[in-house]
Parts: C-alpha cells; structure tokens; sequence
C-alpha cells in the first residue's frame, strides 16, 4: 500500500528483495516504503483472520503457509467491489508499472529482473482471475526452496473460496486503516523535500 505516494510504491515493491540494513543506501521515503512493507507484513502474519486462513494450507505447505495466503488475499483484493471495479484495477496496475519504471534505476537486481515478467504478464490485474492464482501459485513454488508442487494449494483455495474470503474481509477491514495510520505517521516524520 503506497497511498498514491510513487517513492513508498517503490519501497513496497522491492522491500523482499532489500536485504539488512542495505535499506539505508535508498533515498528516506523509498526507506519509508520498505518500513511500510515489512509492518505491513508484520501485521499481516500477526492477525487473527491470517491464522484462519494459515491452517487451510499448514498441512500441506507448513512455513509456506503464509505466502499461499498472501497470494489469495492479493486475489481477494483485485475482487474486493469496494476498492476495484475491473477497469479501475487495469488503470491502477498500469499506473504502478508506469511509476516504477521512472524508479528503475533503484531496483535492485533480484526486482530488476523480475519486474520486466510482472509488467508483461499484468500481475497486478490478473490476480482478479483464478487462474491467475494459480499461476501466481506456481511461481511461489518455483522461488521456493523446499515446494514441488502447488496443485493442491490451488484445490485448496477453490474449496475453501467463501470462508478465505471471509478471513480476507475481516483482515482488510482492519489493515486498511492501520496501513493509513503507519502512512500518515511516517509523512509526518519525514522533514520536508
């Protein structure tokens, strides 16, 4: 969540691939993106509604668990008629890769690499359809060290629609505003450009 703010886009998007205090070689507010990130994360790991949905995949992908569920949360929220009508999700996702790609020059390798598949393939937009889960499913597994499969992960989500929907809802109805809040607060910190 960046808030329409282009350099907190920025940090959001490359923050898994910023490793240790490498995060203080980019400029304050790509920092702050990072910062939002990884409270982001934080929160998202901590919540109730994400324990739910965790124990749908635990079985099956244990410490994985996590990532699955973001995955579905990102299809919930490209879904969610409160935030995105279609069109509007389209717009928003070409303005994210047009944002960043006046910001390429701060991606680091890992993103720079990956970023060029995201933009080509729409991920941002295609996370409406399921089969973009299921892609996006399959490429977890892929960067993943310890998964062969995730076949059944996507079963799992497609039986288990309604109610990861509804962790979902419980924990957007949350996040939202606290990610405003954490937002807001770093704006406040940060001295004037």
């Amino acid at each position: 969540m960046s808030f329409g703010h282009p350099d907190i886009l920025t940090g959001n998007m490359i923050s898994d691939f910023v490793k240790g205090k490498k995060k203080f070689e980019y400029p304050p507010a790509i920092q702050d993106g990072i910062n939002l990130h990884r409270m982001i994360d934080q929160f998202t790991d901590s919540h109730e509604a994400t324990a739910e949905a965790k124990k749908i995949f635990r079985p099956h992908y244990r410490l994985y668990s996590g990532a699955f569920v973001d995955v579905v949360y990102d299809h919930f929220l490209a879904t969610d008629e409160n935030e995105f009508t279609e069109d509007s999700l389209y717009d928003f996702s070409q303005s994210v890769y047009d944002s960043l790609r006046e910001r390429i020059s701060w991606f680091p390798e890992p993103f720079a690499l990956f970023f060029p598949h995201m933009q080509q393939h729409n991920w941002l937009f295609y996370y409406r359809n399921r089969w973009g889960i299921e892609k996006s499913m399959g490429g977890l597994v892929r960067r993943a060290a310890y998964l062969s499969e995730h076949e059944t992960g996507f079963r799992l989500f497609e039986q288990h629609y309604q109610l990861l929907q509804d962790c979902y809802r419980h924990f957007w109805a949350t996040m939202k505003p606290w990610a405003f809040e954490q937002f807001s607060l770093m704006a406040k910190n940060d001295p004037a450009p």
